[in-house]
């Protein structure tokens, strides 16, 4: 298989990276099949591994001379199997997104797009931080980004990411939601163009509360940070909170151009739901415009990577690519 440097610059004047995750799940399969559907159509530079994308590729009998790859000779081929969970493709994976720090540093990339990692295989290779996002966060000195969950249909900015359900009304506090709320109306301006964007916040509790009857942290925090934004911000229309089935009814119906949801599933069920292909994660608060595709590692079709979809990885792409335009143009 022949993984040569072969730029291909059409339609777009992005330099999108593209990291293969963990080499042991279905990133590299994503990648391959995503990329043949971009041919001669975007200026992609793929970091990862050649002998794990030439495996992948003959899974799946293709011929990929269709971009350019970083080789980062960092898999024992002895040791190797996909579907493995091991500390070695863990290691891997992270050695990726910090070969794509210093290239997007050095503005040799605009974008990033990456595919997934595990947790599991990251802790085992020695690292102790939640995942793509905290890495990314860590590494480039960024601790106000927000995971901004999107498909066809919603935009969903997340207030807390994974943490147990029992923790989440004590991490909701007056400060963070706040943080939220401003990174969002950022990232909706600069990267969606958005220049008075509607939001509605999502109430903790059933029927947002029933007036206290369910609970008071609609009452003593999530109200008075609406109010103080509706007063003080004039850029925005902030409304909530609002019980999560209606606001995300409403949001899908085109009332609202975000959801502020308040915890992972809150989220990641409606998104699914309504369109899983089409879904992407775009984390806000970082130096650079990074994109992932919505699955995970899936480690159980990485050995049959014909099963595997690219469509989260494709809309992954397409929409660093018009964030980054728009990153530009603001």
């Amino acid at each position: 298989m022949k993984l040569s440097s072969n730029p291909i610059l059409k339609s777009s004047i992005i330099k999108v990276g593209l990291t293969i995750g963990d080499p042991a799940g279905i990133g590299p399969a994503v990648t391959l099949k995503a990329l043949a559907l971009l041919k001669n159509k975007v200026k992609i530079t793929v970091i990862g591994n050649s002998f794990v994308l030439t495996q992948a590729a003959k899974l799946l009998k293709l011929q990929p001379d269709f971009f350019k790859l970083i080789d980062v000779d960092n898999i024992a081929p002895r040791n190797f199997s996909f579907g493995k969970l091991s500390a070695q493709s863990g290691k891997a994976s992270l050695e990726y997104l910090d070969l794509a720090l210093k290239l997007l540093k050095t503005k040799e990339l605009d974008c990033l797009v990456t595919c997934p990692i595990s947790k599991e295989a990251i802790y085992l290779a020695g690292a102790k931080l939640g995942g793509h996002t905290e890495y990314l966060a860590w590494k480039t000195n960024s601790f106000d980004q927000v995971m901004m969950l999107i498909n066809k249909q919603l935009k969903f900015s997340l207030v807390t990411r994974h943490i147990p359900l029992k923790d989440v009304s004590q991490k909701i506090t007056a400060q963070v939601l706040e943080k939220n709320i401003v990174n969002t109306l950022r990232g909706l301006n600069v990267y969606f163009g958005l220049k008075r964007p509607r939001i509605v916040v999502c109430a903790l509790n059933p029927h947002a509360s029933d007036n206290g009857l369910i609970g008071q942290e609609e009452a003593q925090v999530i109200c008075p940070v609406v109010k103080r934004f509706n007063k003080n911000n004039g850029t925005a229309i902030i409304s909530g909170p609002l019980a999560a089935d209606l606001a995300i009814a409403q949001a899908a119906q085109g009332k609202f151009d975000c959801v502020i949801a308040l915890y992972h599933d809150q989220a990641l069920i409606p998104l699914k739901l309504t369109d899983f292909s089409s879904g992407v994660n775009l984390t806000l608060g970082l130096p650079f415009v990074r994109t992932s595709p919505l699955h995970g590692t899936a480690f159980d079709l990485a050995k049959k990577p014909n099963l595997a979809c690219p469509d989260s990885l494709l809309a992954a792409i397409k929409l660093a690519i018009q964030c980054t335009l728009n990153q530009k143009k603001a």
